[in-house]
């Protein structure tokens, strides 16, 4: 191949003890010439093999299109006899906020499109008021992640007040009266950003006159969520470092002359949330419990708990939610990565019901009226069934389950099998996976993309995927493994992915794609990952390149030992290791992809996908990897990156997704049967 031009820089550091290369730092620098010119050339080699894609690109683009315009629709969030969701129709590339009134008449509130015709604008979170006269909500632009807060008055849809900037990743909490509320803000300048405070704030007036309330003294890169009661007079507040399994909790009575934080979880490793009901504080936590429990304890006294919900040996405990009327207690779980509910009385614990839900797939939200009522609302979706909201009143039988709202527009999934597998790690550990393939029989292996995560705590479940879809309808197979890292089997499933046993990962997803082979199921193996699960296919490309026969590779890290030095990293460091200490250097330097690159070896065909407002994850991982990966492969397929600008790590238009979709579906279409699926 005929790659870009990159010089090769004959540096090489001592780092307690190790030798490490870094011959592409030069690539580091957005702005240095040479890296523009260098992208650009890049931008160049992807178009010219983006035309080899022919017309398989076009049908896939279609097809995504069709799939993803069917919109989408979420549960209702009440606050008196006001409800608010969001709704996007099939002609939208954003969703829309929406209030419906006490009288039924429905109001968009916040249209992202309408503030940016251009689809760069995102609305990142919103919070109504306790008593819903008032909407606060942040939103960012060009995919910066960087929101901004606003407050509307909900009867007359005016913006009364903002922005609030620097409140990104920001909760909010209301007090009682709709003129007050607490947020997350973190401090100005470049290394501002690492250090995030707690301020109350009333409306109207200047946001730097605040008064800061917690979080003083919080070591670099703390987040704080921010949770107040039903009746505005409790406070919640928790403190993490970064995306660290473990966190403070502490609450506040905010009718007292001096806001004192009371502890209710401190240094102890082990994470908690909770609200408060009444006098009684609800606590979700995996204290003893890696599976998750609910207790409770006297506001009181909010450190003695009790435990009303019990940890279930093979579910995980995902959220909970009172239905305050009936004096129910609504419980999600996933279990093996597939959603389940139960009802418990509020105040024994004791299982009321099971409730029928449609198939496998996942639960998304459970919610009821804060107040009185004795209505449940769940937001549900599988792989082949768009997120549809299901209503369930107290007392009826658990298999009466009506469906409230569907996606507002018209789509016909094709009829796809899904069946859940189980497969052996290399330690001998099972670990489950999702096949998604055509319902009609079909004798033989097939050209298979495999997913995965890994990491975060995050669970991989059935979800509502028109990129899976359109590969299976074009006569493909797509499996998702639920490995090491995540969250299918609860806390310890993520620690036994994290820090010195990240290797284990790696290794559930080799045995994955060995299975898929093995089992005859795959013909091909792709495989294909975004952030932390780019990182994972980039092991999985230097690791076991004879393997993948394609890699999509998706705003990924892949310099595991300068990480922390850009974006958002220093928030990683919990679950990685950091490269400033001897023994977790060691960890990283064994995995890192940049660092594992080995010359003249055939890698398989990679499509680097990276987005240039990315504040999350520098698009400098995806610079230096693939110079490097140029640089060595000797393999006929080609390395390419795909680059796009005005977005950023998460959300984005519906346009700009099935865009970027199509290309990754060609290029596995080309590389994986050589076009022959489309």
């Amino acid at each position: 191949m005929d790659y870009p031009p990159a010089e090769r820089l004959d540096l090489v550091e001592d780092l307690h003890g190790h030798r490490v290369a870094d011959p592409y730092r030069w690539l580091e620098d957005v702005d240095d010439p040479r890296t523009k010119e260098w992208s650009a050339a890049q931008d160049e080699l992807f178009a010219r093999h983006r035309e080899g894609f022919g017309p398989a690109r076009e049908r896939y683009r279609e097809r995504l299109d069709g799939l993803a315009r069917a919109g989408t629709v979420s549960t209702p969030v009440w606050r008196g006899e006001r409800r608010f969701f969001l709704r996007r129709e099939p002609s939208q590339e954003h969703a829309v906020l929406y209030v419906v009134d006490p009288d039924g008449t429905e109001r968009a509130l916040v249209d992202p499109m309408a503030l940016d015709p251009a689809g760069t604008t995102t609305l990142d979170n919103w919070q109504p008021s306790l008593g819903g006269e008032r909407l606060a909500y942040g939103i960012s632009t060009g995919g910066t992640e960087e929101s901004s807060l606003y407050v509307l008055d909900v009867a007359t849809g005016d913006v009364i007040e903002g922005p609030v900037d620097r409140a990104r990743h920001t909760s909010v909490g209301w007090a009682a009266g709709d003129e007050e509320y607490f947020y997350q803000r973190h401090l100005p300048g470049e290394e501002g950003i690492h250090h995030r405070r707690v301020y109350r704030h009333r409306v109207g007036t200047d946001p730097d006159t605040d008064t800061l309330v917690f979080g003083a003294d919080a070591e670099r890169a703390t987040y704080h969520g921010i949770r107040t009661s039903r009746d505005g007079r409790w406070l919640v507040v928790s403190a993490s470092r970064g995306t660290d399994p473990r966190n403070d909790l502490w609450l506040a009575d905010l009718t007292s002359a001096d806001l004192d934080f009371v502890p209710v979880l401190r240094d102890v490793d082990a994470r908690a949330y909770a609200g408060v009901h009444d006098a009684t504080l609800l606590v979700w936590t995996d204290r003893d419990a890696p599976r998750g429990r609910v207790c409770t304890a006297p506001v009181d006294d909010p450190s003695a708990w009790t435990t009303l919900i019990p940890e279930d040996p093979e579910a995980v405990l995902e959220d909970y939610t009172v239905i305050d009327g009936a004096g129910l207690l609504a419980v999600s779980w996933v279990r093996h990565a597939v959603g389940e509910v139960t009802v418990h009385d509020l105040a024994t614990g004791a299982l009321v019901t099971r409730l029928a839900l449609p198939g496998t797939g996942t639960v998304v939200d459970v919610r009821a009226r804060p107040v009185g009522g004795d209505d449940l609302w769940l937001a549900y979706q599988g792989y082949d069934a768009p997120q549809q909201v299901l209503h369930w009143r107290a007392g009826g039988p658990a298999d009466q389950i009506t469906v409230e709202a569907v996606v507002p527009g018209p789509v016909e999934p094709p009829a796809i099998t899904t069946r859940q597998v189980v497969y052996r790690s290399l330690d001998g550990t099972p670990v489950h996976m999702f096949v998604l393939s055509a319902a009609a029989e079909q004798s033989g292996p097939k050209p298979t993309i495999l997913y995965g995560y890994g990491g975060f705590d995050i669970s991989l479940v059935p979800q509502y995927w028109p990129l899976a879809l359109a590969w299976v309808e074009a006569g493909g197979v797509f499996a998702v493994a639920g490995l090491r890292g995540g969250s299918e089997e609860g806390e310890e499933w993520h620690r036994a992915g994290m820090l010195a046993n990240k290797q284990n990962v790696f290794d559930d997803f080799h045995a994955a794609a060995d299975f898929l082979v093995t089992e005859k199921i795959a013909s091909t193996v792709g495989c294909y990952g975004g952030s932390n699960g780019g990182l994972l296919v980039g092991a999985a490309l230097t690791q076991r390149p004879d393997r993948f026969d394609a890699v999509v590779c998706s705003a990924p890290l892949l310099d595991m030992v300068r990480y922390e030095l850009f974006g958002l990293g220093p928030n990683w460091s919990g679950e990685y290791g950091s490269a400033s200490e001897p023994e977790q250097l060691g960890w990283l330097l064994a995995y890192s992809p940049y660092h594992r690159i080995e010359p003249r070896t055939a890698y398989p065909p990679v499509l680097f996908t990276v987005f240039e407002g990315d504040t999350r994850v520098d698009p400098l991982h995806v610079r230096k990897m693939a110079a490097a990966l140029q640089h060595a492969t000797t393999g006929s397929g080609p390395v390419l990156v795909r680059r796009e600008t005005g977005v950023g790590h998460s959300a984005r238009a519906v346009s700009r997704t099935v865009d970027l979709n199509a290309d990754v579906l060609a290029f596995f279409d080309l590389h994986l049967k050589k076009g022959t699926l489309s």
